[in-house]
This record gives C-alpha cells, structure tokens and sequence, in this order.
C-alpha cells in the first residue's frame, strides 16, 4: 500500500464509519450497510495505539452518523442546539467505544469484543431512562423501513437488533481481517453470511405463517396540517382551530366508529387548567359534537396546568405566578373526552432534553427557565403522573396514546401494553421538523413498536405523516405530508402478550448487570495482578 495513503488509512476509516452508518439509515434503502458500518472503527482501534487519537478518530465518525441523521434537530427557534445535540450525542457514543479499546488493550480480542457489546447495550439502555434521553440512533431502529426483515422483534424487542447489528460487525471485521492476513479465510465466508441471513428467514417465515384476526373497531385519524410556527400558537386560534379538527372528523365518522385521534397540542395551545376543562369553549364545542356519537371518544394532544396547593408536594418542575400567588406545572398532555362527565388526562413522560425539560434541574434550579421556546407553553414541561392509559368507561378496552417522541421508546410502549393497551395511538406534531428525515424516520420507528408488541398503531401527525400500522409493521391509509386529510381504519385490538413485552425488564437490564460484573471482574484482576507483581519483586 502506498505510504501516504498507509498513513491516511485511520481517517479514512472514520469517514468511512460516519458515512455508511448515515447510508444505512432510515429511511434509506441501504439497509444492509449496517452489518459493516462498525467494522471500520474496529480497524481503527486495531490499527491506533494511541488513546487520544483513537478516540477523536471514533468522535468524528460518530458526529458524521449523527449530524447526517438527525441534522434537522436544529430547525427550532435556536438552530445552535441542533449543533450542539448531534455533538454531545456522538461523545456519549464514544464512550463504549473507548471501553471496548481499554478492554482490547488488557485482554483477549473475544474479551474485547463482549465488552464491546455489553457497554454499547448498557449505553443504550440508559439513554433511554435518564433525562438526557436520546433513543434515536438505537441500532435496532436501524430496520424500522425493513419490517419484514425483524418480525422475531416480538421476542427480543429493539435491543435485541443493536445485538444483531453488533454481533455482525464483529463477525465481518474477523473475515476481513483474517483475509488480509492471508491463508483460507475466505472459507469462513459462510459464518457472518449465515448469521446475517439466518434471522431474516425466521423473519418472513414468521411473517408467512401468521394471519390477523378478530373483530376490529373503528377509527378515524385526523391530519389538520396546522402551521406550528406561524398559526398554531397564534393567540385567538383555538376555536377555529377545533372547528377545523371537527369539520374533518365529520367528514370519516359513523354511528360505528369507536375512536378519534387527534395530533399533539390540537387542544388548548395556550394552555387550560386542568380542574377547568369542562368549562373550556373547545370541549363544550367537543361535546356538542359527542351528542350525535354517544360511543364516540376523542383522544387529543393538549396542552394543560395543574395547580397545586399546600397540601401537595410540590415538585421541582413547578411554576410560580409571578405575583406568587399560585404555584403549578404546565404539562405536554394527551386527553379523552367521551360523553361521560369526566376527562382523562395522560401527561407525556418523555421530554425532549432542552426542549421540554432542563435536565436535572432539581439540582441545579437556576435552570429552570432555561427550556428553549419551542411554541405554546415555555419552560419546562412537569413529570407529575396523569392516567396511565385511557380506558373506555363501558367496554373497558384501553389505549395507550404515546406523545411524540415516546413513540420511540421500546421499554416504555412494552410497558404501557403490559399494562392492558388493546391498541396503540401516537398524537406528535412533526411539523416542527420541516420536510426532513425527521418525520420520516419518526412514522417508520412507530412499525417497530407494532411489531414488538403485535399492536396496531394509528398515528395522529399534525402535519403528518399520519397512518395507520398494523402488527405487522405493514403501513396502512398512508396521508401525505403537509396535507390536511382524515382517514378511517379498522383496528383490531390484541389482548396478547408478546415474548418482548411480557420480559423487556430483564431484556433492557440484562446488559448493564452484565456491565457491572465486568467492570468489577476488571478491577479485581487488576488488583490481583499488581499483588503478584508487588509479591515477586
């Protein structure tokens, strides 16, 4: 090889990492790439003894996958924190990755590699539980445009793709690098090829041998295509913004039809007290509608408060008035609103970092305020628990209505079924995003979440896209992108629990035990070492 070339080979590496991790990824048809788009950074950690650049080396491949993915982060009222999220994100993707170079530095390759893996499980699992929560680039969303390829999600659920996704880099890397080194390497082609294939073929063959079945209920979707910048917060809207959510609902809705779904924020966008919201003008004009469709329940996004008084703990989420006379919690939260007298009220549990919420703000309460304007209600959003689902008064189905980004979140929807979901609903507002990949990749993660729990999810998008998702991750009354439309749909609800979702617990907590065992196994050799060492001398 030439030397020049020799020299540049580690940069190379890198760019190539960055890219074909970005060429992988949904919703790109390059699927397949992603069972090579580690490899490189293995060559790296091979190839660099030192640390230092080893490691700035993995950051820029990881900051190209991340800005090539998600660049569209930035399109908020601050474009800086976009900049800032796709660099903060590829640090603490550095950090297994680093791991796993110490570990190859100290043991065995296979040691290396099962390092490797348990670091990256238990990054990913803990970016999915703290509250600068980012799930996004979870490996295993990798096939969210390929349904057919994961059906066997039901049984490992989204963690169990970055294992496979993990596992086929290392087997790729050890073929190449064994060819590079000469003899019959080549061989063992078969061995990453048949690892690759084989849970593709139980894939389709789960897939070939299932069929739906059951009585469905029927719903209607609603897509209003409300500007978020320039209309939707705009004060004196709401009404006729309800007007135009209930002249589309109309124009899908029958005697038969058991649910309505509505986007995030469609109700209140300059907020309305929660112990108030019979009285609100949008709900009175709700429930003149209801009186026609006494089965009928709409599910919206909404904007709400909670008061709180003496006798309340007050969390660390809450609001003063300015005149100190009132302390409450804004909330980004969903409602149901059927014929009884009662409103059920859900409130998102996963904020957007920065956005929604000031990360550990309890700790640092100067904070507070800090939450960037991202339309309607600013500051931090409150963590105070509403209703965990909502449930049908008569029937007693149950529906878990996911806001926004929850959607995204495996343990969390696994949960929420674990708990009686007969279907799923997901209200978001990705108009923020512009046309991007952004509501893109968030539409195809939603098959995911169908396929890990066998529930059908409808997908309530305020300026789309909206859909419905059957489970088997197959996509269903599809409406454009920035176009009002509305949709009906026969969903079929599900009592049964899938392998996933009757054992995500232990699934998504498995690798940070076995993280921890390491990390002290780690640490007692070292210290039994440095006693033989000292003993010997």
């Amino acid at each position: 090889m030439n030397p020049s070339i020799s020299k540049r080979m580690p940069l190379l590496l890198s760019i190539l990492a960055g890219c074909t991790m970005w060429a992988a990824w949904p919703t790109s048809p390059l699927t397949f790439l992603i069972f090579a788009g580690f490899a490189p950074l293995l060559a790296i950690a091979d190839r660099v003894p030192r640390r230092s650049v080893y490691l700035g080396l993995i950051y820029l491949a990881l900051w190209i996958w991340n800005t090539g993915t998600t660049w569209w982060v930035g399109n908020t009222p601050v474009p800086a924190s976009g900049i800032f999220a796709n660099a903060f994100n590829a640090l603490l993707m550095s950090i297994p990755l680093l791991g796993f170079k110490i570990a190859k530095e100290r043991s065995s390759r296979t040691t290396a590699y099962f390092a490797l893996i348990v670091y990256w499980l238990t990054f990913e699992y803990i970016h999915q539980q703290w509250e600068l929560s980012w799930p996004w680039l979870t490996l295993g969303n990798a096939f969210a445009s390929r349904p057919d390829l994961v059906q066997w999600y039901e049984y490992t659920g989204t963690p169990g793709g970055s294992l496979y996704v993990l596992l086929a880099n290392i087997l790729v890397y050890e073929f190449i690098r064994q060819y590079r080194t000469g003899g019959a390497a080549w061989k063992k082609a078969w061995q990453p090829l048949l690892f690759i294939l084989l849970p593709m073929g139980v894939s389709m063959t789960i897939r070939a041998l299932s069929f739906s079945k059951g009585l469905g209920l029927s719903v209607v979707v609603v897509q209003p295509n409300i500007d978020p910048y320039d209309e939707k917060f705009s004060f004196g809207m709401a009404q006729q913004q309800v007007e135009k959510l209930l002249r589309l609902t109309q124009q899908q809705v029958t005697e038969k039809t058991a649910y309505v779904i509505w986007p995030e924020t469609a109700l209140f966008p300059q907020g309305a007290w929660e112990h108030e919201l019979n009285a609100q003008p949008e709900v009175q004009l709700i429930r003149r509608f209801l009186t026609q469709y006494p089965n009928l329940k709409i599910i919206s996004g909404a904007s709400t408060y909670k008061k709180y008084t003496g006798q309340d703990e007050i969390p660390a989420t809450a609001r003063t008035a300015s005149d100190g006379s009132i302390t409450y919690d804004a909330f980004n939260s969903a409602i149901q609103i059927d014929t009884s007298a009662s409103i059920q009220v859900y409130h998102k549990v996963k904020l957007v970092p920065g956005v929604e919420i000031t990360p550990y703000m309890r700790y640092l309460p100067f904070m507070k305020k800090l939450a960037l304007d991202f339309g309607g209600i600013t500051g931090s959003y409150g963590l105070t628990p509403g209703v965990s689902q909502f449930t049908d008064p008569v029937k007693g189905w149950k529906v878990f209505d996911a806001i926004c980004y929850e959607s995204v979140y495996s343990d969390l929807i696994a949960k929420k079924v674990r708990e009686g979901a007969s279907f799923l609903a997901v209200s978001t507002n990705d108009g923020w995003w512009g046309n991007t990949q952004g509501h893109k990749q968030h539409m195809e993660y939603a098959r995911l979440r169908a396929i890990e729990t066998r529930r059908w999810v409808v997908r309530s998008a305020n300026t789309g896209i909206s859909c419905a998702i059957d489970e088997w991750g197959e996509i269903h009354e599809r409406l454009p992108y920035w176009e009002e439309g509305v949709f009906k749909t026969n969903v079929l609800p599900s009592s049964r629990l899938t392998f996933y979702v009757r054992f995500a617990d232990f699934i998504a907590k498995a690798p940070p035990v076995f993280c921890i065992l390491l990390l002290l196994y780690t640490i007692v050799t070292r210290v039994i070492r440095r006693k033989y060492v000292e003993n010997n001398q």
